[in-house]
């Protein structure tokens, strides 16, 4: 099975300790986040796994010739030249992840026990275009799904903002959820992301796409009925508590 692990971001909010690394190399007890994250992934199943890179991208690259690909079928995108964001990450990586399959996407700095094969056959019985990991918590800007779990729009609480254009909110019957930094793709999804690419440019992030196809293509939200742990270790004080929780 075929993942893309996002790997190239900046990590600005992790400086200084992203001033010399890329963030996914930034360690949580001892281990680097991207080798948790790659770990968790082959434990579900998936062998074939795409690393997008940018920043510090060579010490990524060397980091997995020395740990021999973690005996992984490993391709590297290489976006040093031009960091091109979720859409277009997943867009440039499309000849590794092409074909007749979903993949999996997973945020290099989420670090998670999430039932990854669970997701992945959810996705594939609602027969979705995409399917977002999603959660109740507190956050500002939400994915607004109907009760069946299909995407309809999205908010932001703080401005009253709603997309799409015409979306208009009902409290009573949608829900709110975050997205969790985790989602399963289906490879239809390519000549959608290359006729948008071509009104955005290849940078372009794969929330606002989402929520541009939502009327006419089937994006749906995954809540898991089991608890499972999940952080973004995206700051200081996340990267304090990731340290602390898998430090035992």
């Amino acid at each position: 099975m075929k993942a893309l692990i996002f790997a190239a971001g900046l990590g600005t909010r992790l400086r200084p300790l992203t001033n010399d690394r890329p963030k996914a190399l930034v360690e949580v007890a001892g281990v680097t986040m991207l080798e948790r994250v790659i770990r968790n992934v082959a434990q579900a199943g998936f062998d074939d796994i795409t690393i997008n890179v940018h920043h510090f991208g060579e010490k990524i690259i060397d980091f997995l010739q020395e740990n021999h690909n973690f005996g992984l079928n490993i391709h590297i995108s290489d976006e040093r030249d031009l960091l091109l964001d979720t859409g277009g990450g997943i867009l440039k990586a499309r000849r590794w992840l092409d074909g007749d399959e979903p993949f999996l996407v997973h945020n290099a700095d989420i670090l998670t026990d999430l039932d990854l094969t669970a997701i992945y056959k959810n996705h594939q019985h609602n027969e979705a275009l995409a399917t977002l990991l999603v959660k109740d918590r507190v956050t500002q800007r939400y994915f607004v799904f109907d009760r069946s779990m299909r995407l309809q729009g999205w908010i932001n609480k703080k401005t009253g903002e709603t997309r799409p254009d015409g979306f208009t909110h009902d409290a009573c019957t949608m829900l709110e959820r975050a997205f969790g930094g985790v989602h399963v793709i289906s490879p239809s999804i390519f000549p959608l992301l290359e006729r948008h690419a071509q009104v955005t440019g290849p940078v372009f992030s794969i929330t606002p796409f989402y929520i541009d196809v939502c009327r006419t293509q089937r994006i749906c939200g995954y809540e898991p009925s089991a608890s499972y742990r999940w952080l973004d270790v995206g700051k200081p004080e996340t990267l304090a508590q990731a340290q602390a929780e898998f430090s035992h």
